[in-house]
């Protein structure tokens, strides 16, 4: 059920996992490293690509635009630079209220007629129209083909057996794997791979996709994707720039903020009770903030014990013929310098007025805690600051990125 090919040495790869209107933030850094004069004019120097969640519409772009990543990355920014809540999700009056009646026909009905008549809060219907049509994924075969793309990856998760599957379409012998909650298909990549894999759990409904001659129902990729380097690394990238979507300064701020209370002043210190809205924030996190600082972890964890293994090999025992032997991976995270929630929380007026009812419902959550809002908040206000603080952090690391990249050059020519 699993095999696994030989891939060329010196690949670099692209990892990308978001949430929603924060994938704004990856195309801002996209948009930049296009810009660097080594890349202008050239084909892309990731020659693997691996999305999920919101980074698969922008892994799909990467990888469709792999013959020119400048002029790639600019139409990825100039996509999210305009994005509105009607070109994601139908959010007017009429869609609201036919929601709300089949959510009161399970409740009032649900014993008797049977419930789930509701699949989402949301009408995800305008997102893969525009999808359809901006994302080049007849680009991704020609990409292939060319030379210019090795694989690309797309994760979505199976709601009825709540694995991890990684859809590819790549070099013929690429890599495959069935593992225990993780499984790689063979595939041409569809706009319902990609929506699949950014359908947000209860925002949006699930998406029908085929497996090899049955087809299941899939959804956001990031909710089992626990290591979202995983498929890149799998595909056989030695070298690996991911992008991330939290802060981690902020994340450290709230962390020092619960711990900071000790004696009799810890009761004093106490916050108000957490709303719904602050819960389901926290549990989009989960989804989607948590994997990749662990991953990340255990990355650097994995590095210096095959590092000290190969250093120790030639005085010890000959090396063991394993399944899939360990190399050093080079990693390389963005993340961002500023707090997302902070910003959605002050640009919450600028949603529909229907879906700001339904987080009014829920509770207003703690200013540095609202990323339910965060996620949710396609506004082209938002998205533009997002891209443009992505932008700038790239920049601000430009020399780091392009040395990064500089050196995948060389490997693959001398590989």
């Amino acid at each position: 059920m699993s095999g696994r090919g030989t891939p060329p040495p010196g690949l670099t790869g692209l990892a990308l996992t978001a949430g929603g209107a924060r994938g704004a933030y990856q195309a801002g850094v996209l948009k930049r490293i296009g810009e660097l004069p080594a890349l202008r004019g050239g084909s892309s120097p990731f020659r693997i690509v691996a999305g999920a969640s919101a980074g698969a519409i922008n892994g799909a772009a990467v990888a469709g635009y792999s013959d020119d990543l400048h002029r790639g990355t600019a139409r990825l920014a100039e996509l999210w630079r305009d994005l509105t809540a009607d070109r994601v999700y139908r959010a007017g009056p009429l869609a609201m209220l036919g929601n709300g009646r089949r959510l009161l026909a399970d409740i009032a009905l649900g014993r008797l007629l049977g419930a789930g008549r509701v699949q989402a809060m949301l009408d995800a219907a305008p997102l893969r129209q525009m999808l359809a049509r901006e994302l080049p994924l007849d680009g991704i075969g020609r990409a292939v083909r060319r030379g210019d793309l090795y694989a690309l990856a797309v994760t979505a998760t199976g709601y009825h057996s709540g694995k991890s599957y990684s859809f590819i379409q790549g070099r013929s012998g690429h890599p495959l794997w069935h593992k225990s909650r993780r499984i790689a298909l063979r595939a041409d990549i569809t706009v319902d791979h990609v929506c699949a894999s950014a359908s947000i759990p209860l925002v949006f409904p699930p998406v029908a996709l085929d497996t090899g001659g049955v087809r299941g129902w899939f959804g956001d990729g990031a909710m089992r994707l626990t290591t979202p380097l995983s498929p890149a690394i799998r595909l056989g990238a030695e070298r690996l720039l991911a992008i991330g979507i939290r802060c981690r300064d902020t994340a450290r701020q709230l962390t020092d903020r619960e711990l900071s209370g000790d004696g009799d002043d810890a009761a004093a210190a106490l916050p108000r009770r957490p709303p719904l809205s602050q819960i389901c924030g926290v549990f989009l996190n989960a989804i989607f903030l948590d994997h990749l600082d662990a991953d990340l972890d255990h990355l650097i964890r994995m590095n210096e014990l095959v590092s000290a293994y190969t250093r120790g090999a030639g005085h010890g025992p000959e090396t063991p013929d394993v399944s899939e032997p360990m190399r050093v991976i080079e990693p390389l995270v963005i993340s961002p310098s500023e707090d997302f929630a902070e910003l959605a929380g002050d640009m919450v007026g600028r949603m529909p007025a229907s879906v700001r009812f339904l987080l009014d419902i829920l509770g207003e959550p703690d200013p540095r805690s609202a990323d339910l809002t965060s996620y949710l908040l396609f506004d082209p206000a938002y998205t533009r600051a997002l891209i443009d603080i992505g932008y700038r952090d790239a920049d601000d690391r430009r020399d780091e990125i392009e040395a990064f990249l500089r050196g995948a050059g060389e490997t693959a020519a001398a590989g």
